[in-house]
């Protein structure tokens, strides 16, 4: 008996029957998403994560009311959405989740975009950790081993951080250093494809202005820090562009004032990028 052949034109409609299948559940889950989120941004968040916010985050306290609100709205989503580990015997807590969601909300105030959708979880340990490291020698090899860390951002969607430094970092939110705003704003550099300290900015003619400020800038420090100069900016940020701008947004937050007497050009497209200026609510 003769098996029936498919025509090519029943096989091209099955093809596109499949492809519209798949963009109806992608579309049907990004607006349950939207839905949802919306949900969050709009529920009171619980009495103890609130506290836990207003004790471990001093950048949280000075806020406006209606910026404290998008905070402790971002934090629920990450929350929920995240997926959060402990390793190393950390056992994972609401406090630990909170603390860090908190902090990362400050990079998407006053914007309707939020972390890209590839960022999926965050790793913590109870402090420094062991990373693979790979150092370059004579020869243009490469050796490959390990080497004590605070905090990684990987472009597979992970974060991840040392819970007691994490806290530390929070504590102080006038020297310049945080982990959590450094780590996930490698996480905004990292949606464009490649941590080359370009973000994905809301319009196409503002990268223009970008590179500008961002290369004159770059510049300048490297020369700085390489003659031993003094600088609002940890010397860390010279390391490279993704460096910079990760080390540049923790300064950003955490010295505002400071960055924008140094570096006028850098702070203006960062408030540019960042959608708030911490000078108009930082005393």
């Amino acid at each position: 008996m003769a098996s029936a052949q498919m025509s090519p034109t029943g096989f091209l409609f099955i093809l596109i029957g499949i492809a519209a299948a798949i963009v109806f559940i992608k579309c049907l889950r990004s607006r349950r998403r939207t839905r949802r989120h919306a949900t969050l941004m709009n529920r009171p968040i619980p009495p103890a994560w609130q506290k836990y916010l207003e004790d471990n985050l001093p950048l949280y306290n000075p806020l406006p009311e209606d910026l404290k609100r998008q905070v402790e709205g971002h934090t629920q989503i990450l929350v929920e959405d995240l997926n959060w580990e402990g390793h190393n015997g950390l056992i994972m807590t609401d406090e630990i989740r909170v603390t860090i969601a908190g902090q990362a909300s400050f990079l998407i105030l006053n914007q309707k975009r939020g972390f890209p959708a590839t960022l999926r979880s965050v790793i913590v340990y109870p402090g420094a950790y062991q990373a693979k490291s790979i150092k370059p020698t004579a020869g243009g090899l490469h050796t490959e081993g390990k080497q004590k860390v605070l905090g990684q951002s990987w472009d597979a969607g992970v974060i991840v951080l040392a819970w007691d430094n994490t806290k530390h970092s929070a504590a102080n939110a006038h020297d310049g250093h945080n982990l959590v705003l450094h780590e996930f704003a490698h996480q905004l550099d990292q949606a464009s494809g490649a941590a080359n300290g370009t973000p994905i900015l809301r319009a196409s003619d503002r990268y223009r202005n970008w590179w500008q400020a961002m290369a004159k800038t770059y510049s300048s420090f490297l020369d700085e820090t390489e003659r031993g100069k003094k600088t609002v900016m940890d010397d860390y940020g010279a390391t490279n562009p993704a460096e910079f701008f990760a080390v540049a947004t923790e300064t950003f937050f955490e010295k505002p004032r400071q960055l924008r007497k140094r570096r006028p050009e850098l702070y203006h497209e960062l408030c540019t990028y960042y959608q708030t200026d911490p000078l108009d609510w930082r005393s």
